[in-house]
């Protein structure tokens, strides 16, 4: 699961280009937010599954109902579901406390086994990947409005669930174990 701000084009600055005698006149831009949001991403990468859903902010409360969304919607009777998530301060069983009720809280806590990725190892994170083709594929342009987006982003979801597009992860254990030596223990 992932959350990325999609960022507009950047627009020309109204600012009248400066010249000087004996140069070419320099026009200066200058980039104009206009708009932010967060795309999460939910992805089973052996069976060829993927969430998405593009929110206008990435609390601990959004985050809680997409869990919430992820276990009694996409998984229903699984009774542990995994999580492998980059370190976002979000990404906690505490943000499920913050947004329900104790009690409320309790039961999807209780499914969930999260892990985290290393600090700098977002490459190990597959949303990422997930992210980056979707980012290729449908968002390679300026969306100007949220429904337009979850429009976009629930038809590329449906297209690539439909061909079961999974993941092709190749790295090992033995890899891990070269390229992340500091993170196991020495015997």
């Amino acid at each position: 699961m992932h959350g990325r701000e999609a960022l507009p084009a950047p627009h020309p600055c109204p600012r009248p280009p400066r010249a000087r005698p004996g140069r070419d006149a320099c026009q200066d831009s200058e980039y104009i937010r206009c708009g932010t949001c967060s795309v999460f991403v939910w992805t089973e990468p052996l069976r060829g599954w993927r969430r998405t859903q593009a929110l206008s902010r990435r609390t601990r409360i959004d985050w809680a109902g997409q869990v919430k969304q992820l276990l009694t919607v996409d998984h229903p009777d699984a009774a542990t579901v995994v999580l492998v998530m980059d370190n976002l301060n979000t990404h906690t069983i505490a943000s499920l406390y913050e947004a329900f009720e104790p009690e409320e809280a309790f039961a999807p806590a209780q499914r969930l086994e999260i892990h985290h990725t290393p600090k700098h190892g977002s490459w190990l994170n597959i949303a990422e990947i997930e992210l980056s083709a979707l980012t290729r594929q449908c968002l390679d342009r300026r969306i100007g409005d949220l429904d337009t987006l979850n429009t976009e982003l629930s038809a590329w979801q449906n297209a690539t669930n439909t061909d079961q597009r999974q993941v092709n992860w190749q790295f090992t254990t033995h890899d891990a174990r070269i390229k992340l030596r500091h993170l196991y223990p020495k015997n």
